[in-house]
This record gives structure tokens, sequence and C-alpha cells, in this order.
């Protein structure tokens, strides 16, 4: 295998990088699921690294903070996009397309595309995780626009999954 064929072609380099504390505010959070009682909701944080706009297509990167409560999408799979998870903390369970598994800060699971997969936090403790899509795709408007799915249609919902290359089995 070899390297890709150059894309830049200065002969000095640029000054375009682009740093993001820890301590940036998430760019959205899901909205709970409960609001009041012993074990309020937090809803899901969202941290968006690099987009598919930041980064020219090549990839999109996010971290995401889940909350103590049960959460996470059901087995699906991408057609133009591969997934990776890689573990921060806490204990995500991850679906690898053949069996769920318990993975801890420090684990990873790359899904090549078409790969069946879902990810959830069934711990009652919080966990976090950064999530990779190559190449990038706009998933800020699915991470959006999913806390509103209950409001569509049969018919809108399923173009909206369709319009985000999500295909649950």
């Amino acid at each position: 295998m070899s390297y890709p064929d150059p894309r830049y072609f200065g002969d000095t380099g640029e000054i375009n990088a682009t740093f993001r504390p820890a301590t940036a505010a998430p760019d959205f959070v899901s909205k709970p699921v409960a609001t009041s009682g012993p074990n309020v909701a937090q809803g899901t944080a969202y941290h968006y690294l690099s987009t598919t706009a930041s980064t020219g297509g090549e990839y999109g990167l996010y971290r995401v903070d889940m909350g103590p409560q049960f959460g996470g999408p059901s087995t699906h799979f991408h057609k133009s996009m591969s997934e990776s998870f890689f573990i921060l903390s806490g204990t995500m369970r991850l679906f690898d397309g053949r069996r769920w598994i318990d993975a801890t800060a420090g684990d990873y699971l790359y899904v090549p595309v078409g790969g069946l997969h879902a990810f959830r936090n069934e711990s009652g403790e919080p966990a976090s995780m950064l999530m990779l899509f190559a190449p990038g795709a706009p998933r800020e408007e699915y991470f959006e626009g999913v806390t509103e799915l209950a409001g569509l249609s049969d018919e809108e919902r399923a173009e909206f999954f369709l319009r985000h290359d999500s295909f649950f089995v």
C-alpha cells in the first residue's frame, strides 16, 4: 500500500491547524429524557471536534458524552462511510455485528462501510467516547435531528434516516 497522491503543492507548509481545548462547551446537548425525579436525565453532549466542513470532507470526529441513562441506537449500517469508536471513560456496550462487548477506556471498534453495529450506555454511569466517520458526512444534522423523530410521520422518519445514511435492521 502506498501513500495517497499529494494534495498540497506548496514548498513551505501553512499555518492552518485548529486547537479545541477539552474545556470547550459541547456544541449540542440532546434533550433529557426526564427533567425531574431522583434520576434526572442529563441528555447526551456532542462535541463537534472535526466536522466534514472543517476537514473538507475527509472525516468527522465527535466526542460523545452520555449520561447515566440507558441510550443509544439499535443495530444499523452505513452505505457511504465507516465508523470508529474509541472509549474515553465509563463502560459502553458496542455491537460488532456478531456480539455485544462491554468496552471501557482505551477500547476501540472499527466498523467498515456496510458493517452492522450499534452502541449504548447500559451501565447506569456516565460514559464518553470518540466517534470517527470517514469520509466525512454532515452528522451534526443527524445528531440534532434525531431528537425530533417522535414528531415525524413514518414517511418523514424514513426519509431522515435515508438522507443520513442510516439503515436500521
